[in-house]
């Protein structure tokens, strides 16, 4: 048996066809394919809410293609990240990946990027001592 997932609004018994997810720390709504599966904070659309979408003031609204086979593509996820990133990127400009071990990075809000070229993340040793 197939379940169909529905639109998220209220009220509506339509199929759903599009996902929506929020990037608050960028201020983002991004709508993009049906999602693979159900995730949490994430709104399943038909194709009329999401034609009707609007973001909040001073959101921006990012718009994947959908997809043209009529179900969940496999590369949903990583479309949905791309965009967070590509809405994320400073106008005009990229970061530059070969930046100095520990050079700070683009500033987001109250977020930094701090860059570092050593794929090793083990802690610093604790001092000993008495305590």
């Amino acid at each position: 048996m197939s379940v169909v997932r529905r639109c998220s609004r209220t009220a509506c018994r339509q199929p759903a066809v599009f996902t929506l997810t929020y990037v608050y720390a960028d201020s983002t709504a991004v709508l993009g394919p049906l999602a693979a599966y159900v995730e949490p904070h994430c709104y399943d659309l038909c194709a009329m809410h999401a034609e009707r979408l609007t973001a909040p003031r001073g959101w921006e609204v990012v718009r994947l293609p959908a997809d043209s086979t009529g179900g969940p593509g496999s590369d949903d996820l990583e479309a949905l990240a791309n965009a967070v990133r590509e809405a994320a990127r400073p106008p005009g400009g990229r970061a530059e990946p070969s930046a100095p071990s520990g050079a700070e990075g683009q500033r987001k809000g109250h977020l930094r990027v701090v860059k570092s070229d050593t794929p090793d993340r083990t802690p610093p040793a604790r001092p000993s001592g008495d305590g």
